[in-house]
């Protein structure tokens, strides 16, 4: 199963958040046996789903996670081998949006990300903004999705 994660850059509640993630990949991992998470890398909700992927890996080790990067300059690469030194990703991938003007690359890379998922696990609590944008994609793509601001 390939989960993404897609939430607002301020996350209130920190802890409680990252305990409800890990709860739901716990149950899901157990269903299935096998995990792939793709992670954005920017802003608190990323963060947090990156530090739980990274936490879970020590426990079950059928979790890959995957940095999905929108750019190929050198400070996005230097960021990768960051991650990848921190335990944060295993690899990381470069979508095909290479024709994509930068301004819209993160949202190309997150539809990208939501089209290629098979659940997405988002952190939305307000309408408006990037993330809430990707959240209204997934939906038109009919995507299972889990909001732990429901929960």
């Amino acid at each position: 199963m390939i989960i993404t994660f897609i939430g607002h850059s301020f996350v209130f509640s920190q802890r409680e958040i990252k305990d409800i993630i890990m709860d739901e990949l716990r149950n899901i991992i157990s269903d299935t046996h096998h995990l792939t998470c793709y992670i954005g890398g920017r802003g608190d909700f990323d963060n947090i789903c990156a530090d739980v992927c990274r936490d879970l890996k020590k426990e079950f080790n059928s979790i890959n996670v995957y940095y999905i990067t929108p750019y190929l300059n050198l400070s996005e690469q230097k960021k990768i081998k960051e991650m990848q030194s921190a335990g944060l990703c295993d690899e990381s991938i470069y979508p095909p949006i290479e024709k994509t003007p930068p301004k819209f690359a993160i949202s190309k890379r997150n539809e990208w990300m939501i089209s290629n998922s098979d659940l997405i696990i988002a952190y939305i609590n307000h309408n408006y903004g990037g993330a809430y944008k990707s959240f209204t994609f997934a939906q038109r793509k009919k995507k299972k999705i889990i909001n732990i601001c429901d929960l």
